[in-house]
C-alpha cells in the first residue's frame, strides 16, 4: 500500500512564517530549520516552549494506551465521533487532532480527500503515531501556540486534551467545528472506587467554551467488561489516578480474572459562526 501524504502546511513556531519542506527539512524565509525525523514527524516545539525536559506522556503510558485502544474498548466512542464528523464536517477541509497522543483517533478522520494533522507535546507519542499512520501529518508541539495559519482548519478534534478556545478559534475557519470529549459523571467510577475511599463523580458543570456555538451535546455511557488483567492495568495507566494507586490495588487488579467498569463520555460539538 502506498501512502500519498501531501506536504503539510505549517508555520514556523519561532516567527510564524510559512514553513516549506525541502528534502527532509522544513525551513522558513528567516532560515529557521526543523528536520523531519525518520519516522515522518517534525518537532515544532522550541526549547523555550517546553516546561520540562520531556513533557507529556512517557513511552510506557503511550504504549499502555495504544494496547488498550487497539483492543476496541472505546469503539462505541469512535463510532459516535465518526457519525458527527460525517454529519457536520466538510470532508475536504483539513482536520486537526489536538493532543493526538499515539494517533489512534487522528487517523480515523483520514480520507483520500483531506489532510489530517496531529499535534502532541509528547515526543514519545508522536513518534509512535507517525510510524504507524503514515498518511497523517504529525508534529511535536504545544496547543497554546499552534503552527497553523489563521482560519486554516475545518475541524478540530479534542479528546481528553486541554481545550484552549482562543487558539482553537484562531485556526478554525468560519463555519468550522470543534469536537470535544471529556469525562462524564460516572466515567471509570468502579476503577476510581478501588483507589479512593471516597471516589467522587466527575464534575461536568464547567464548559470551557464561551464563544463558539454549541451545536450538539450528548453523553455516551456503556459498560466495559474485562477478562484480562493486562487490559485493566493498561486502562489504569492511561488515567491521572494511576499515580495514586497503591501497590495493594495494583496487585488486586493483576489478580482479577474479570472486572466491569463504566465508560461515560461527554461529547460536545461547537461551531465557529
Amino acid at each position: 500500500m502506498t501512502h500519498n501524504k501531501p506536504t503539510a502546511d505549517y508555520l514556523c513556531p519561532l516567527c510564524n512564517e510559512n514553513l516549506l519542506l525541502t528534502g527532509k527539512t522544513y525551513r522558513c524565509s528567516k532560515n529557521h530549520c526543523f528536520d523531519e525525523a525518520k519516522e515522518g514527524y517534525v518537532n515544532l516545539l522550541p526549547v523555550q516552549h517546553k516546561h520540562s525536559k520531556s513533557p507529556g506522556d512517557n513511552a510506557d503510558m503511550v504504549n499502555a494506551r495504544r494496547s488498550f485502544l487497539d483492543n476496541g474498548y472505546y469503539q462505541p466512542l469512535i463510532d459516535k465521533l465518526m457519525a458527527l464528523y460525517h454529519q457536520y464536517a466538510t470532508s475536504t477541509l483539513p482536520v486537526f487532532d489536538a493532543g493526538c497522543g499515539e494517533g489512534f483517533y487522528t487517523h480515523q478522520y483520514k480520507s483520500d480527500k483531506n489532510q489530517v494533522y496531529g499535534i502532541d507535546i509528547s515526543k514519545s507519542a508522536v513518534k509512535i503515531a507517525a510510524k504507524r499512520y503514515k498518511d497523517c501529518n504529525f508534529s511535536v508541539g504545544t496547543l497554546s501556540h499552534l503552527p497553523f495559519a489563521d482560519s486554516s482548519i475545518g475541524f478540530i478534534n479534542s479528546i481528553y486534551a486541554p481545550i484552549l478556545e482562543n487558539e482553537f478559534s484562531r485556526v478554525l475557519q468560519n463555519g468550522g467545528y470543534l469536537l470535544t470529549v471529556t469525562p462524564a459523571e460516572k466515567h471509570l467510577i468502579e476503577l476510581k472506587s478501588l483507589i479512593y475511599i471516597d471516589a467522587k463523580e466527575h464534575d461536568t458543570s464547567k464548559d470551557p467554551i464561551e464563544h463558539l456555538t454549541l451545536v450538539s451535546e450528548e453523553k455516551l455511557n456503556y459498560t466495559m467488561d474485562f477478562t484480562q488483567s493486562d487490559d485493566i492495568l493498561n486502562l489504569l495507566s492511561m488515567t491521572p489516578f494511576a499515580f495514586k494507586a497503591s501497590t495493594d490495588v495494583i496487585e488486586e487488579l493483576k489478580s482479577k480474572q474479570s472486572f466491569s467498569c463504566q465508560a461515560d463520555f461527554q461529547i460536545r460539538l461547537y461551531q465557529k459562526i
